[in-house]
């Protein structure tokens, strides 16, 4: 892991502003030549979700998250990443998770950024439940083979 390059990790209920969030990994830094940025958002699910609730475990999810950067940053030559995901009742539109990935070249901020997000999915305890449109209940949103499919693959690369 690069001198220096410690991963942020937020779990929080307010939302982020993405902008400021890759400014705090590039304000002065001439070394940074590549941000790459996934931000995920609330779904209405063809209208039919008012809103998601999400839970975590306080503690364990940060501490997995935080696992799961320096992981990132002894993988990749980073010079910054960032990791926040919300929790509480968010609507559609809203934002849920965001991941910034910063280096010198671009190759390595995509690969970084793609790799804490697939492990984000199907590593993080968050539990999801769906409010729906209509008052009703919605259940808790199971977790998807797909995900586990696209961590699995980091196990053989590099």
């Amino acid at each position: 892991m690069p001198a220096g390059v410690a991963p942020i990790v937020r779990i929080q209920a307010e939302d982020f502003d993405i902008a400021a969030e890759i400014g705090r990994l590039t304000e002065g830094r001439a070394d940074v030549g590549a941000v790459v940025t996934f931000s995920g958002l609330c779904r209405d699910e063809a209208g039919t979700l008012a809103a998601l609730e999400l839970e975590h475990y306080p503690g364990m999810a940060e501490a997995e998250i935080a696992r799961i950067a320096e992981e990132a940053l002894g993988r990749w030559p980073l010079t910054g990443l960032t990791a926040i995901h919300r929790f509480g009742k968010i609507a559609p539109g809203e934002n849920i998770v965001l991941v910034v990935a910063a280096s010198a070249h671009r190759q390595a901020a995509f690969e970084a950024a793609s790799f804490l997000m697939d492990y984000l999915k199907s590593r993080a305890p968050f539990w999801k439940k769906e409010h729906r449109v209509d008052g009703s209940e919605g259940n808790w949103v199971d977790a998807k083979e797909a995900d586990d499919q696209a961590a699995a693959r980091w196990k053989s690369s590099r």
